[in-house]
């Protein structure tokens, strides 16, 4: 039967360069491409999945459970877990929480049922018994953008604190004072994470954050809209509505339109998860960008070395200040709106720029 050094040794290529190949990785040059696919060609090479999993006890398959497909964020996320995958020469499965703890759960369950190599997960909260039995059972697994305090897995997140300060600084030098927060689920690392980011970067400008300006979301469209209209209601409402991410903004801005009333002439509004849709709105929303794409391919090597036998190390990396026009910002001649890096005006009027990665070794893993 041929393998794949028979392909390999046709084409004068390495085992690996056949691989990148079969998997369509975009790195393979055209002409080593070519020869790798005339000697698969010509010598009825078929790669027999199911015989390797016999073979080695492994699927090559991943999963990968998600907080909210609905989320750009999360789809994007996905995106490029799939791609990142693919090109080492695993395929995904993913499941949907929409949320909810239980339902991930069950697509948890599912997933190892189903004999997959490692799993990536995005917590819906910090209470999943079954998330921590199966790190102690071994199961390679990482964490990513969210994460269960307690359960001893690679993280692979963004950090931001630093983009919140520089937010808060800027909303501060344009004049406002009363900051409100539209707050994710506390049961989610993120949610309480992005809330005491934001009540430390106004103590440091000086600014309280008090009860009425705290609005609780679950990180949905609904929630960002029933928080707003609360606010709105105030006697003083607040000057900025700074939502915890993408969907509670996309709610308080339905809200603050519902009213008759127009951002940023009424009430000004910025987001954490910056999204390609926050450019098109009227005004474009100046919000929190993070590394996403990034993060699903650093996650998705982290998990291969598990499975591999490598060492994984946590990773974790900046998030940054997009400046658009939702927080009564003058538009600066020549100064783009957009969503990618250097983007968008920062609070110090120099380009904005991505700190180093950071990676930490994981200590003390269950999993070992």
């Amino acid at each position: 039967m041929t393998s794949i050094k028979d392909v390999a040794a046709e084409a004068g290529v390495s085992v690996a360069t056949v691989s990148r190949v079969l998997n369509e990785h975009p790195s393979v040059s055209a002409d080593a491409r070519a020869r790798v696919l005339a000697a698969v060609a010509a010598l009825g090479y078929r790669p027999n999945a199911v015989a390797r999993s016999l073979r080695t006890d492994q699927t090559h398959t991943l999963g990968l459970v998600i907080s909210d497909v609905l989320n750009p964020y999360f789809t994007e996320l996905a995106r490029s877990v799939e791609e990142e995958a693919r090109a080492l020469g695993y395929s995904v499965i993913i499941g949907n929480a929409d949320e909810r703890p239980e339902l991930q759960d069950h697509h948890v369950r599912t997933l190892l049922d189903r004999r997959i190599d490692g799993l990536l997960v995005s917590p819906t909260d910090g209470g999943s018994p079954l998330m921590l039995d199966a790190a102690r059972a071994g199961t390679p697994m990482v964490f990513v953008d969210r994460w269960i305090p307690g359960v001893d897995v690679p993280v692979v997140r963004a950090d931001g604190r630093g983009a919140v300060r520089d937010l808060v600084a800027h909303l501060r030098r344009l004049g406002h004072r009363r900051l409100a927060i539209i707050a994710g689920p506390a049961a989610t690392t993120t949610g309480q994470e992005r809330v005491a980011a934001f009540r430390e970067a106004l103590a440091e400008c000086g600014l309280d954050l008090p009860d009425r300006y705290i609005g609780q979301g679950d990180f949905q469209a609904a929630s960002g809209r029933r928080a707003t209209e609360r606010f709105l209601d105030l006697a003083e409402p607040p000057q900025v509505v700074f939502a915890a991410d993408n969907l509670m903004a996309l709610g308080a801005l339905d809200a603050v339109r519902a009213r008759g009333l127009r951002v940023p002439d009424d009430i000004a509004l910025a987001a954490f998860d910056d999204i390609p849709w926050f450019v098109h709105t009227d005004p474009p929303i100046t919000a929190i960008a993070q590394p996403t794409g990034e993060l699903g391919r650093a996650a998705v090597r982290a998990l291969v070395d598990r499975i591999e036998g490598r060492a994984p190390r946590s990773v974790t990396l900046p998030a940054r200040l997009v400046v658009r026009r939702s927080c009564g910002e003058s538009p600066v001649t020549g100064t783009p709106v957009t969503g990618t890096p250097v983007t968008g005006t920062p609070v110090t009027g120099t380009p904005v720029t991505e700190a180093p990665v950071t990676e930490a070794p994981v200590t003390n893993r269950s999993q070992s």
